[in-house]
């Protein structure tokens, strides 16, 4: 069995927790020790071996995955992960995975997104096996019960038993309120975007009702070509699911929330006697039904408040009522109006050779980072034009080589960089070296 996890979402309604250089499905929310996107790879292990997980994601996101399945003590291989050259939406980033795929041979695949919750992994991956033979003749989603009219999701009518499963009759777009209530007494459930196949059926589906989608991968040697000859953007609900006879719904019960939303985070995390969640530094006094996170070691204080949600980063603060927690897309599009860069903005920039990460500028005086460079790794060769800098070792051995001269640094050790220098840092270790960088523009 195959896996691919669809990894290039952006998470704008999480602004600003999430931002477009570093979405949700990458960040380690309240408190947990790891990401939604790591979450999802060690759930495709329990399906398929290392070498059968594909991730198909941007460029910006490339070295991110590299890192986050590193973080969980995994060698991954670079070409596993699928990058897509412009976004056109799940249908072609779903079958550019399958593509990859069918080269090596046909077999069952199974498609997860990376920024959803799902709590219960061996009831889904007991499920997703009993399934299999369901494949045979239908391309599987697996259904929600839902719990209330959410207006944020899709929901799936179903029809005759198939199996373990039954036919799909309709796909629905997100209704209105009246709309999801008359669906939820009609039996319909929720669409959980976890899709199930066998990869020739689907490659057949794909033909007959994408046509221009399957052509281009059959005419192209790489995804950017492939893509190149996609002329829209289209999800795979509306390009195979809502047009072919053969899809099933399986029902599930595993705990899954997509947390579209930050309203999303009281059915997935606990909260405390007063119904506020929020990280163990926060002070809260006489405040009920809030949801608060801090940027990291930053204490927030809050007394006498309701219905709240505070989410306070380095750089941006987000205030709002819980019931207007699906209206924060409406601040990114402000932003991105004002073309602000608060939209993409991360602390953290990966990179081939590891990570750095801001800690504090001031604009044309000074900026201080924190680098990270991967054991056996080195940043490039470069020279500074218009700066000087001072690199100290805070942990790991470096290898500096400046206008062809090599010196060694321990931890504690430093060294001043004047304008004009050519130099690079290497790692000469088993472990991260990690550098404090001061940047002084002349």
């Amino acid at each position: 069995m195959k896996t691919i996890i669809l990894a290039g979402g952006s998470g704008t309604r999480l602004w600003p927790l999430s931002r477009d250089g570093y979405p949700k499905q990458f960040i380690k929310l309240l408190g947990k020790k790891e990401s939604l996107f790591q979450e999802t790879f060690r759930r495709s292990l329990l399906l398929s071996s290392i070498e059968d997980i594909y991730v198909v994601t941007n460029e910006k996101y490339k070295f991110i995955v590299m890192f986050e399945v590193e973080e969980l003590g995994y060698t991954y291989s670079e070409e596993n992960i699928l990058v897509e050259p412009e976004a056109k939406n799940t249908l072609p980033a779903i079958y550019a995975g399958v593509n990859n795929i069918i080269k090596k041979g046909h077999d069952i695949v199974v498609v997860f997104p990376s920024d959803h919750m799902v709590v219960k992994n061996e009831e889904l991956v007991a499920i997703i096996n009993e399934s299999e033979a369901l494949t045979v003749n239908s391309i599987i989603t697996f259904g929600i019960q839902p719990d209330g009219p959410n207006t944020g999701y899709g929901y799936i009518s179903p029809g005759e038993n198939k199996l373990n499963g039954y036919v799909v009759n309709s796909f629905k777009e997100k209704p209105t309120p009246d709309k999801a209530i008359e669906y939820i007494h009609k039996g319909y459930y929720w669409n959980a975007g976890i899709f199930m196949f066998d990869s020739a059926l689907f490659s057949g589906e794909v033909k007959k009702y994408s046509t221009e989608i399957y052509e281009a991968f059959e005419t192209s040697d790489n995804i950017k070509d492939a893509f190149s000859k996609i002329s829209t953007n289209v999800s795979i609900d509306y390009g195979i699911m809502e047009k072919s006879d053969k899809v099933a719904v399986v029902p599930v019960d595993i705990g899954w929330n997509d947390l579209g939303s930050f309203d999303a985070f009281y059915d997935v995390f606990q909260a405390d006697e007063n119904d506020n969640i929020s990280e163990e530094q926060n002070i809260i006094i006489d405040s009920r039904n809030n949801l608060i996170q801090s940027h990291k070691g930053k204490i927030v204080a809050v007394m006498g408040i309701n219905d709240l949600i505070i989410i306070d980063n380095k750089d941006a603060l987000l205030v709002c009522k819980k019931e207007q927690a699906q209206n924060v897309k409406n601040v990114v599009e402000i932003l991105k109006g004002r073309s602000d860069k608060s939209v993409e903005k991360s602390e953290l920039d990966f990179t081939s050779w590891g990570h750095s990460k801001v800690l504090e500028e001031e604009k044309d005086a000074y900026k201080i980072k924190q680098i990270t460079i991967d054991p056996g790794k080195r940043l490039s060769y470069h020279m500074q034009h218009y700066r000087s800098e001072h690199w100290i070792v805070v942990r790991g051995v470096a290898k500096v080589t400046v206008d062809s001269k090599e010196k060694i640094l321990q931890s504690g050790e430093s060294i001043f960089l004047r304008e004009g220098q050519v130099h690079y840092f290497e790692n000469l270790g088993k472990t991260s070296l990690e550098i404090i960088e001061v940047q002084i523009k002349e």
